[in-house]
């Protein structure tokens, strides 16, 4: 069945506070398997979400270092149903797609929740590798130097799940 395109639900977030709020909401709806893209200039918060969708599925918050340079960073954090790994990806320096095949996409996309920054890097192969239960995240910079907007769009699974968010979420985060 094909997944139809519907409108983003879009969040005004005051400050970077707010951010790390919703990343938290989304982190507590997030199951194996799904694919979190976080799409935005530099400085629009991806980062900031990144981290903060981390730690919310952590009990103890721990340092959440920018995989700019490693490319990934790998987490297992404990859950009721056994650990979940999240893996973090930055593609921010990928120049070609044959890069991609060192990171181990496959194996984070088959057991774990993956968050990619820049997942525009994947190229051509994008749409194929990101198919199934996916969030996209769209940041942007809002009316101030502290305002981000966010615009999430849910494929698969994903399209319910965030329906359920707009619908407990009524007015900014």
């Amino acid at each position: 069945m094909a997944d139809t395109p519907h409108s983003p639900v879009v969040f005004d977030l005051a400050e970077e506070a707010a951010t790390a709020r919703l990343a938290g909401r989304v982190a507590a709806l997030a199951e194996p398997r799904d694919v979190i893209s976080l799409s935005g200039d530099l400085g629009s918060g991806k980062t900031v979400f990144a981290r903060a969708f981390i730690n919310a599925r952590t009990e103890t918050p721990e340092e959440v270092p920018s995989p700019t340079f490693t490319l990934v960073q790998g987490y297992e954090f404990p859950d009721p149903k056994g650990a979940i790994p999240v893996y973090h990806f930055d593609l921010y320096r990928i120049e070609d797609e044959s890069e991609l095949e060192e990171l181990g996409l496959d194996d984070a996309f088959a057991d774990g929740i993956s968050l990619i920054e820049w997942p525009d890097r994947l190229g051509g192969r994008m749409n194929s590798l990101l198919a199934g239960n996916r969030l996209d995240v769209v940041l942007s910079q809002g009316q101030t130097p502290e305002q981000r907007r966010a615009e999430l769009s849910g494929h698969g699974s994903w399209h319910a799940r965030l329906k359920a968010l707009a619908e407990k979420e009524s007015g900014d985060v």
